[in-house]
């Protein structure tokens, strides 16, 4: 069980890791993008239109790479109204429940997000290619929502947590 749960944990710090290196490099892609959108447009008169797509879903990228990591760090915005008026014992017995809970509906939005990028990408014309693959970004993105929830409520321990 020792190895089980170390492998959780060594897996949501790859996680972690892989999550900055996408949400930076999305940050700094998306202000290379517009500086560049800019420059053309202000200077030179012209512009690309598929920057403003690419910049569209790069602001999906750095979302929901920063919502994964807020979430790792218990740092997410947290509606569970309830919880803030139990005593501190019963909010202990509840971060594991609450947390699969999480899993299990971010895993459902993940389900049909990717269920509609399928149906978008049966009737996608063919000058929207690049905006449909970029699309991508909201079911993985509710995947590795799933995938933190889970793994925190798999590796939670007094440390890990935090109000």
């Amino acid at each position: 069980m020792e190895h089980l749960t170390h492998f959780f944990y060594t897996s949501r710090k790859k996680l972690i890791q892989i999550e900055k290196f996408i949400a930076g490099l999305s940050l700094l892609l998306l202000l290379i993008l517009a500086i560049t959108q800019v420059i053309l447009r202000n200077f030179f008169e012209l512009g690309f239109s598929n920057i403003d797509i690419i910049s569209r879903h790069l602001v999906l990228f750095v979302t929901f790479m920063g919502a994964a990591l807020a979430s790792e760090n218990s740092q997410h915005i947290k509606i569970d109204c309830i919880n803030s008026l139990l005593k501190s014992s019963y909010k202990e017995a509840l971060k594991i429940p609450l947390l699969i809970i999480s899993a299990i509906i971010c895993a459902a939005f993940f389900w049909y997000a990717t269920q509609f990028w399928l149906d978008e990408k049966l009737y996608a014309p063919d000058n929207e290619t690049l905006a449909l693959y970029l699309a991508l970004i909201i079911p993985l993105g509710f995947f590795t929502l799933s995938l933190h929830f889970l793994l925190l409520s798999l590796t939670i321990n007094k440390q890990d947590t935090r109000q």
